[in-house]
């Protein structure tokens, strides 16, 4: 019997060229391009125009990420470079950022085999003073290095470190190194709290004054934190997706989010992005979680295939009240968890009734989740696209998916 493991990327494959992926923003944000599929029917408009197509009482949820400077280029006295790229930290995100020296972070190494041994250290200047910024491998493993950065002065918390040091990490597939511009354009206009290697870019369309424009038209919002990893540009390698590892991401969630779902339980709640999806769609299957495992605290984690096992069903009020309970109970304002759910054809929505996204690359897990939302017409979708100019992937155009009941 044929499972979601079985699926075959291939069918999540289309043709893709280089001039099609836009290389840098759009001088106005909001000027982008919106395909919309609504009422089952795909047309185009732009973005600044979403206000027209969202349904009435429509409660649009941000990720309020920032994307971090995390790309660090240090160079041994040999002169080779070595890069490492902060993935996230050992411990809790803001106590990293807000941390004085040292302080550890899983990273990625570049060129490596040039650094067996010893530190590597970065001259810099933080408001006008000297500092320098010193690396240590402590350990090696498969997924990534453990490192502890050292600095002086040492009580300047790494965030500023980390500003003056770093480089903003583009996408892989810009084929590009960070400009200055790419400091704001690469950041959404609401981003709120450090600790992404990429951006959500649904969320880069947005101005504040859009933002306006939608509140006086009564459309609502919220707002939840997933921190982005680098998974996000792994493409599945395999054959089938069941032999793919989803990456696993940060959610911080407000108490007041939960409250609000609840609240606004029969109106239509449309995610600004894949991120916020995930992080929605996270909390039904925790709320799933704590039924059957019990409200004791202890670090939370949806695993990637949780939702296609077979569990008692709850709706999503009773979901949302059991994380609720779970917080009072532990004297919480905030959930922190993580999330390596897989979203694929055969999941049925439970807390979402639409998206806005931006185009993803082929054979991605983010076309998988696209595609369990809307089904085969994702294909008409990028189809219509491909032949109407839209530009495509991070800086690209986006999307407003509305799938019929």
């Amino acid at each position: 019997m044929s499972t979601v493991k079985d699926i075959s990327i291939e069918a999540y494959d289309y043709p893709l060229p280089d001039d099609r992926i836009a290389k840098y923003p759009l001088p106005e944000r909001d000027a982008s391009k919106l395909l919309v599929l609504k009422n089952n029917e795909i047309s185009e408009s732009q973005f600044k125009h979403l206000g027209d197509f969202l349904p009435e009482d429509t409660v649009l949820v941000f990720n309020e990420t920032k994307v971090i400077r995390a790309r660090l280029q240090f160079h041994k006295a040999t002169g080779s470079r070595i890069e490492i790229f902060c993935l996230e930290p050992e411990k809790d995100y803001q106590v990293a950022f807000t941390a004085t020296s040292p302080v550890r972070w899983k990273c990625l190494i570049g060129n490596a085999k040039r650094w067996k041994e010893g530190k590597l250290a970065m001259p810099m200047s933080v408001n006008g003073n000297e500092v320098i910024l010193q690396a240590e491998r402590l350990a090696q493993n498969d997924q990534y290095a453990e490192i502890e950065f050292s600095w002086t002065p040492e009580a300047l918390p790494f965030a500023s470190v980390l500003e003056a040091a770093g480089e903003i990490p583009l996408p892989p597939y810009l084929h590009r190194d960070a400009e200055p511009d790419d400091r704001d354009r690469y950041q959404t206009v609401f981003a709120r709290y450090d600790g992404s290697v990429a951006a959500p870019t649904a969320g880069l369309h947005f101005t504040q004054p859009l933002i306006a424009t939608l509140r006086e038209k009564g459309f609502m919002f919220d707002e939840v934190t997933l921190h982005v990893g680098a998974g996000t540009f792994r493409p599945v390698a395999t054959e089938t997706i069941g032999e793919h590892n989803m990456h696993s991401e940060t959610v911080i969630v407000r108490k007041s989010l939960i409250e609000n779902l609840i609240a606004h339980q029969g109106k239509p709640i449309v995610p600004v992005g894949t991120t916020s999806t995930r992080t929605l769609e996270s909390l039904y299957w925790i709320g799933i979680m704590l039924q059957e495992q019990g409200t004791a605290l202890r670090p939370l984690h949806v695993e990637q295939w949780f939702p296609y096992e077979n569990h008692a069903p709850l709706n999503v009020t009773q979901a949302l009240q059991l994380i609720l309970y779970y917080l009072d109970r532990h004297g919480l304002t905030r959930l922190e968890a993580s999330t390596s759910l897989m979203i694929a054809p055969s999941y049925q929505m439970h807390v979402i009734t639409g998206l806005i996204t931006n185009f993803h690359q082929p054979k991605s897990t983010l076309l998988l989740l696209v595609s369990a939302l809307i089904g085969e017409r994702w294909k008409d979708c990028y189809r219509f696209a491909l032949d109407h100019g839209f530009r495509f992937l991070s800086y690209g155009d986006s999307c407003l998916f509305l799938p019929t009941k």
